[in-house]
């Protein structure tokens, strides 16, 4: 009677392919615990929270001026479209006017979902 041998024998490529998947597991831990160890707070110095305070009031101002433009000419559609008697038209304008006052108002908007973050 011959035995059937039933041990599982591992060829050399398994085990090329076990240490490479050990060896990216390994290099994927250890990179996570270094991350999670050596993660410090940053305190932005007071200078550098003036100039991104001072740049997101530029930035606003500009979204500001160009949403002011926008409601500008909404109201000149509106306007017009009174005088053409045309629905298309006034559709479109008052569009134009609410998407417009809705630019202007966006710094308020935004500070009213996420406070603190827009001051």
């Amino acid at each position: 009677m011959i035995k059937n041998n039933l041990k599982h024998e591992v060829t050399a490529l398994e085990k090329s392919r076990r240490k490479a998947v050990l060896k990216v597991y390994l290099i994927t831990a250890i990179t996570c615990s270094i991350v999670g160890v050596c993660m410090l707070p940053v305190m932005a110095a007071s200078e550098a929270e003036t100039a991104i305070n001072n740049m997101s009031n530029i930035v606003f101002g500009i979204i500001r001026a160009v949403g002011i433009m926008l409601a500008g000419w909404g109201l000149v559609q509106v306007g017009m479209s009174f005088q053409s008697h045309d629905p298309s038209q006034r559709s479109q304008g008052f569009l134009c006017l609410a998407g417009g006052l809705i630019i202007v108002f966006a710094k308020s908007i935004l500070t009213a979902i996420a406070p603190g973050v827009f001051t």
